[in-house]
């Protein structure tokens, strides 16, 4: 076993522990202050427009509907000339918006003595009326501002107004997203020094990146809040500028990326082993148990049934089939479930390779199979065509991304548009694989991803691998009992059945050749391999289908 990988890995594990209990317990001192239900969040007077704003952050969980705000001021001074600008349609939670009033002080001076004007704010939460009366906002906060008016006046704002709007000025602001930016560069060096799954990895990282820059605004989770697309939201909202990231992620929450990803791996797979070894389907359905035994674990450490069920199909060792259930059931887990999921299919060798060999005898490594009989390109050409038929009937839910996988099989085998087929494999594999891992990447908030569920995540994802793993192992090795001499199964094959293609299937040929050089068990462990992704797929289905 390789040493390097193997410290690699638990440096992994560590680091990924290490900042998500850090960054959850320095979030545990904010926890209070995010639970509140305080509406009314700043007010800014403007002297010089004789404008006050009012911007009211919903900090609750539950959506606002229908509010207003109103002002009043018992100081003689202060004239307040109508409500425009009052607040109308839904604030998501996390949301803002923004409601100016025409407000002129004339007395009012720097240094001199501050008027407090009243704000109250009516609002419904679940058709529920709910009147919040008696916010005074004292002009304390607003004197920097007025002050700025004054800069303005005299040429020197537009200096203060760029310090303030670089992110240098907001990196202290929350401690929690400096950690973050500390994980996206162990996840880029992951990427590019140690070639950790650096085509999804290095992407997912560097949007893991952009997403916590202070003030950068590419990624907003409020128009996502609730597992939704809010598009009300994204039409010009006064509180919310939709970024780049928001738009591209559209990609992810509508399923488009994993199917078009699909695509590309059906024409890159040859189900020739499988067809030829039909048994193996056996072996790549037993590695699924994986996804249901960690599916039962996650409950019992208090997820809901929708996450347990995004959490258990990182077993499957398919990243864009994680993604695409993911975002179905808890898109809120979306960030740490991808990075544990692509991490680990990195670590598969180091993974497995301890559980092949605990597993199996010396003996049962050494085991020789026959060579696999040669399959006809009409078998081939077939299979995708009854498979799409037969799984989308069986469970429709799983249609999407069977049919996908299958249509880029069948672009592969029939030899009718070798162009289309070299397409899927090239350029649109690889332009989705950007998009699909900047945006996953992004949804790695500091605020989602630094929580005890990521560190339970985390746990959860190792033990999925480890199970899923075993489970073709031993079903490999009770099929055997009942074969007989000269047509038994090496149970090394029987690792191969996650979906990590080919990568399971190589770790299956080199612990074997360990054992016995002469021994080629690359194409049979294909079976179970390629079989592994048509199962997790399916067991995407079946979760969506009850969970959806």
């Amino acid at each position: 076993m390789n040493k390097k990988r193997i410290s690699a890995f638990f440096a992994l594990l560590i680091i990924l522990l290490g900042t998500s209990i850090i960054g959850f317990c320095a979030g545990q001192t904010e926890q209070k202050k995010a639970d509140e239900t305080e509406f009314v969040k700043s007010a800014v007077y403007s002297a010089e427009a004789q404008t006050l704003t009012v911007t009211v952050a919903n900090k609750s969980s539950e959506t606002i509907a229908n509010s207003s705000v109103a002002i009043s001021s018992q100081d003689a001074n202060v004239k307040i000339n109508g409500t425009e600008g009052a607040v109308t349609g839904e604030i998501a939670p996390g949301g803002e918006k923004k409601v100016i009033f025409d407000v002129s002080i004339p007395s009012f001076k720097e240094g001199g003595k501050n008027p407090v004007i009243d704000c109250t704010i009516q609002y419904y939460i679940n058709d529920e009326a709910v009147i919040e009366a008696g916010k005074q906002l004292s002009q304390d906060d607003i004197v920097t501002l007025n002050f700025t008016d004054i800069l303005n006046k005299k040429g020197g704002n537009a200096i203060l107004g760029f310090v303030r709007e670089t992110g240098f000025s907001k990196l202290g602001a929350d401690p929690k997203t400096l950690i973050m930016m500390l994980i996206a560069f162990v996840l880029l060096y992951l990427a590019i020094v140690k070639k950790f799954e650096p085509l999804l990895l290095l992407p997912i990282a560097f949007g893991m990146l952009l997403t916590n820059l202070p003030g950068a605004g590419m990624f907003h989770e409020e128009l996502f809040a609730g597992g939704h697309v809010h598009w009300d939201l994204f039409n010009a909202s006064n509180s919310v500028s939709p970024g780049l990231l928001d738009y591209l992620y559209l990609g992810v929450k509508l399923g488009i990326y994993p199917c078009l990803i699909f695509i590309g791996v059906g024409a890159m797979t040859d189900f020739g082993p499988l067809i030829a070894n039909p048994v193996s389907l056996l072996l790549g359905a037993a590695a699924q148990v994986g996804i249901f035994a960690t599916f039962i674990g996650a409950r019992y450490l208090g997820f809901t049934e929708a996450q347990a069920g995004s959490i258990g199909i990182i077993g499957g060792a398919d990243g864009p089939t994680a993604i695409f259930v993911t975002t179905k059931l808890a898109p809120e887990l979306l960030g740490p479930i991808a990075v544990a999921a692509y991490s680990y299919m990195a670590l598969i060798p180091v993974i497995q390779t301890p559980i092949m060999k605990a597993l199996t005898t010396k003996k049962e490594r050494k085991i020789r199979m026959k060579e696999l009989r040669k399959v006809s390109k009409t078998e081939k050409i077939i299979f995708p065509i009854v498979v799409s038929v037969f799984v989308a009937l069986l469970i429709p839910s799983a249609g999407a991304l069977i049919g996908s996988l299958m249509l880029g099989n069948l672009m592969r085998e029939c030899g009718a548009v070798e162009r289309l087929s070299k397409t899927v494999q090239n350029e649109l594999m690889n332009i989705v694989t950007i998009f699909l891992g900047i945006t996953v990447g992004a949804t790695a908030t500091a605020g989602t991803f630094l929580s005890l569920q990521t560190i339970k995540i985390i746990v959860m994802g190792v033990v999925a691998f480890a199970v899923a793993s075993a489970g073709g192992i031993l079903l490999a090795k009770l099929m055997n009992l009942f074969l007989p001499e000269g047509k038994k199964i090496n149970p090394l094959i029987g690792s191969a059945g996650v979906s990590a293609v080919p990568m399971a299937a190589r770790v299956s040929q080199k612990v074997g050749q360990s054992e016995d050089p002469g021994n080629f068990l690359l194409m049979h462990a294909m079976g179970p391999n390629v079989a592994g992704v048509i199962g997790s797929a399916i067991a995407a289905g079946a979760l969506l289908a009850m969970f959806g």
